[in-house]
């Protein structure tokens, strides 16, 4: 991995803090970890989501598209059955409409949770499961399943399209795979 990366969670990493948090009935926390993982989005456009750009109506869309705010280019993602089980029973909770944040603030000064706010979130997750908090945060939960999609199929152009990069460099870079994966995946490639 490239220099000051923060790694990936592992899949039993995943399920340990999801588990703490259905147990303990975060459901804010729960929404806010399910669409990190799916989405893939950068804190920033994570935290400034609205219940209308993840639902229809009462309904939890399948797949949500929004422009990103770094490269003003549009990403779409997949909302998985738990995450869209998560949002309904949080934004319900929440009393949460259409135009209203999907993760507002508690604080007066901000309308939804700060990207600061969401680092510390984060902290205390993967504090809860034993992991060190500085080696972990927020870049964590995006390139948790791109990770997982790239060692599972080797498809970088399909994680390229799932992160919004522009450049297949920058997602090389960005899984931080080594040189030796990519000859290998060069060599399969014939042209």
């Amino acid at each position: 991995m490239g220099e000051n990366q923060q790694p990936p969670l592992k899949l039993k990493e995943i399920w340990a803090i999801r588990v703490r948090l259905q147990l303990s009935k975060r459901l804010r926390e729960l929404a806010l970890f399910n669409l990190a993982i799916d989405s893939k989005l950068r804190g920033c456009d994570l935290v400034q989501l609205r219940v209308r750009d993840v639902s229809h109506g009462n309904a939890i869309m399948p797949r949500a598209i929004i422009l990103q705010q770094k490269t003003r280019r549009p990403v779409q993602f997949e909302i998985t059955e738990p995450t869209r089980d998560a949002l309904s029973a949080w934004i319900a909770s929440a009393n949460l409409k259409g135009d209203d944040y999907l993760f507002p603030s508690r604080l007066h000064d901000s309308p939804h949770i700060t990207t600061r706010q969401y680092w510390r979130i984060v902290n205390g997750w993967v504090s809860s499961i034993g992991l060190d908090p500085s080696a972990y945060g927020t870049h964590s939960l995006r390139r948790t399943k791109a990770t997982l999609i790239y060692r599972r199929t080797k498809n970088l152009r399909a994680v390229q399209i799932l992160l919004g990069h522009s450049k297949l460099e920058s997602t090389v870079r960005y899984l931080g795979i080594e040189v030796d994966d990519a000859l290998e995946i060069s060599e399969q490639t014939e042209i």
